[in-house]
């Protein structure tokens, strides 16, 4: 496939995942550029329109990134190319769920 093709976004160069800026097809290389960094990464899944996929290994336990903010840790070891989202990170931001749990027991 085509590089460039397809567009995601990064806005921080510490972001180690990017946000599909429309639906892109697995088997797809996408290049994003932030500040001097750029990243070509080839997707292993399809990835919708405002999802997450992984621009840089991701171990276990470690935080994922976003727009320079920490929003989850991951729960697996995530490879480039990953989709990223409830099934390999653990959220750390908005958890009203367990908040709501809390307070219920």
């Amino acid at each position: 496939m085509t590089t460039n093709q397809y567009h995601a976004v990064i806005m921080n160069p510490a972001d180690n995942v990017a946000t599909a800026l429309a639906d892109i097809p697995a088997d797809a290389t996408v290049e994003i550029e932030t500040k001097d960094l750029r990243i070509q990464v080839k997707l292993k899944a399809a990835i919708e329109f405002g999802h997450k996929f992984a621009v840089k290994r991701i171990e276990n336990g470690q935080n994922i990134l976003k727009y320079g903010e920490v929003i989850g840790v991951a729960i697996a070891d995530i490879e480039p190319g990953e989709h990223v989202h409830i099934h390999n990170l653990e959220g750390k931001r908005g958890r009203g769920d367990k908040l709501g749990q809390a307070k219920q027991h």
